[in-house]
């Protein structure tokens, strides 16, 4: 299946992929308005960050909060590598090369691998279908059935 031009992912209702019940009913949603995929773009209460702005564990992972990313930010973002002085890699979404730059200057024991964005796209654009918001719980109910039928077929 060729990727969602609008959220990167060939995979259309691969989100949430944590307590996604919890976070279907409790969280704000990007909803791709070309595959219906749903990006959590609500804010942690307790750190007032949104979910793309935590590290991940790799950069496909990161790729699909990428899209959540640019809609907030309303530009074009990227996915950088990361390694830290004990030699963990991870993965983050900056909003351009100035806030990566930024980030590592506060963070003195992190480096970036490559000092280029494993994933990016060239300039901002935006979807006039797409959507932020709460979902209804009967749309909540047919994602979660369609995200069950979907992970049963591979």
């Amino acid at each position: 299946m060729t990727p969602c031009p609008e959220c990167y992912s060939d995979r259309p209702r691969i989100t949430p992929l944590l307590n996604p019940r919890a976070c279907l009913e409790r969280h704000e949603q990007y909803v791709c308005g070309t595959c219906g995929r749903c990006i959590c773009i609500a804010k942690d209460p307790v750190r007032g960050l949104q979910r793309w702005q935590f590290p991940f564990k790799s950069a496909p992972i990161a790729l699909l909060y990428l899209r959540a990313a640019e809609a907030s930010t309303r530009r074009s973002c990227g996915v950088y590598g990361l390694r830290s002085e004990s030699g963990r890699a991870s993965f983050k979404i900056f909003p351009g090369r100035d806030a990566l730059e930024a980030y590592l200057a506060r963070n003195p024991g992190k480096a970036c691998i490559g000092r280029v964005a494993n994933a990016a796209r060239e300039g901002y654009r935006a979807f006039p279908d797409a959507q932020v918001r709460m979902l209804a719980a009967d749309e909540v109910e047919r994602y979660l059935a369609e995200q069950a039928a979907a992970s049963g077929s591979r």
